[in-house]
C-alpha cells in the first residue's frame, strides 16, 4: 500500500514522534509497503519519500530533554496551515493509509483524527472520540473508575486558581504528591512534591502553557505497563525504576531504567493486570480495530492504580509497546503490520 506516516507535529514529545516515524517507516518497507514520512510542522512538510522496499531510512535519537516551550506557537502555526491547504490535505487523500505516528499534543487530543475524519482519510489507531477521552486525564480518570478500573485520590488545580485549591490541600497534607498537567505525554512535566511550599515552586513550571493541573498522592509501589492492540492483551511490563518517577530523559534514554517482559508477578496478577487495561481501553471508547497501552503503579499495599490510557503509545525502538509486542513473540515490523492491518478491515 502508499502509506503516509504523520510524525512530528508540535508538542513536546515531538522528538518522540519523529523517531517513531522512523522506526515505522523502516518496519513498512519490510513489509513491501510505499512509505511518505511527513511532519505537519515542519517547513517542508514531506521529510522522506516516496521511499520503496530497499530505500534507507535515517533513524531519529530522541533527545534527553524535550523541545523548548517557546518553539511550540510556531509549530502549531504550521501544523494548522499545512492541515488547511497547500499539499497535505491532497497526499493524505491520495494514499491508501495514514499511519499516525504522531504522539502528545494536537497528534493525541483529537485534533488531527478529526480533521483526517471530516477528509475521508483512513487512519491507524483511535479515532477523534477516543483520543479526546484519554487525552484529559483528569476525565479519563473518573471515566475508568466508574467502568471498575481502580484509579487513585485526585484533585485538580485549575490555570485560573493563583493559591493551591483546599481540595489539593490534604493531599499534600497526607504526604508525598505527584502533580502534572492534566493534558501532556511522555511524562512531561512531571513532578514529585514533599511539601506544599515546594509543589507551589514547581507550578508554574508544570504550567507553562497556562493549563491546569492534577494532584495525586505519590504511590511507593511497582510500576507496570500493559498493552492492547485489537482484542489481544501484551504481556505486562515491569518497569523498574532507580528514580522515584518514570519520567521524560528515564523513558527515552536507553539503559537509564530496566523494562522486564514478561513482568516477574505471579501469574494471578499478570492476568489482574492485563484484564485491568483491556477494561481501561474499552471504557474510554477503543474499538477493536484501535491500540492503546494503559499505566500502572501500586500504592504501599501492592494494589494497582490505573495512571492513564495512552491512545498513541511510542513506536520507538526503546518503546514500551514494542517491548511488549516481543514478549508476544511478534518483531516490530509484525507490531507496525499488524497495527495497518488493523485500520484496514
Amino acid at each position: 500500500m502508499r502509506i503516509v506516516i504523520l510524525c512530528g507535529g508540535e508538542s513536546p514529545e515531538r522528538d518522540v514522534s519523529l523517531a517513531s516515524g522512523s522506526s515505522v517507516a523502516r518496519a513498512l518497507l519490510e513489509r513491501g509497503h510505499e512509505v511518505l514520512l511527513v511532519d505537519p510542522a515542519a517547513g517542508e512538510p514531506v521529510l522522506a519519500g516516496p521511499l520503496h522496499p530497499g530505500d534507507v531510512v535515517d533513524g531519529f535519537e530522541v533527545g534527553k530533554e524535550p523541545p523548548a516551550g517557546h518553539e511550540r506557537h510556531g509549530l502549531r502555526q504550521r501544523m494548522a496551515a499545512a492541515f488547511d491547504g497547500g499539499a497535505l490535505p491532497a497526499l493524505l487523500r491520495d494514499a491508501d493509509l495514514v499511519f499516525t505516528a504522531l504522539h502528545g499534543g494536537w497528534g493525541e487530543d483529537g485534533w488531527v483524527q478529526e480533521r483526517l475524519e471530516a477528509a475521508g482519510v483512513r487512519f491507524t489507531g483511535a479515532g477523534s472520540t477516543a483520543c479526546a477521552a484519554a487525552w484529559n486525564k483528569e476525565r479519563a480518570q473518573a471515566v475508568l473508575a466508574a467502568a471498575g478500573v481502580p484509579v487513585t485520590e485526585r484533585a485538580l488545580w485549575p490555570a485560573a486558581a493563583d493559591e493551591v485549591p483546599k481540595e489539593v490541600r490534604p493531599l499534600v497534607a497526607a504526604g508525598p504528591v505527584v502533580a502534572k498537567p492534566v493534558a501532556d505525554g511522555s511524562s512531561v512535566s512531571v513532578h514529585r512534591a514533599d511539601s506544599l511550599a515546594e509543589l507551589e515552586r514547581l507550578a508554574p513550571q508544570m504550567r507553562a502553557d497556562g493549563g491546569d493541573l492534577l494532584v495525586e498522592p505519590f504511590l511507593s509501589g511497582r510500576e507496570f505497563t500493559v498493552g492492547v492492540v485489537g482484542g489481544q492483551v501484551l504481556p505486562v511490563i515491569e518497569i523498574e525504576l532507580s528514580t522515584p518517577l518514570f519520567d521524560y530523559a528515564a523513558k527515552y534514554q536507553p539503559g537509564a531504567v530496566s523494562e522486564v517482559c514478561p513482568a516477574r508477578i505471579p501469574e494471578e496478577f499478570a492476568s489482574r493486570l492485563q484484564q485491568l487495561a483491556l477494561r481501561a481501553h474499552e471504557a474510554l471508547g477503543f474499538g477493536p480495530h484501535t491500540y492503546s497501552r494503559a499505566d500502572f503503579r501500586c500504592d504501599a499495599a501492592g494494589e494497582p492504580m490505573c495512571l492513564e490510557v495512552n491512545a498513541l503509545p511510542g513506536l520507538t525502538a526503546t518503546s514500551l509497546l514494542p517491548l511488549g509486542a516481543s514478549g508476544a513473540g511478534w518483531t516490530y515490523a509484525d507490531l507496525a503490520e499488524r497495527i495497518v492491518s488493523l485500520a484496514t478491515r
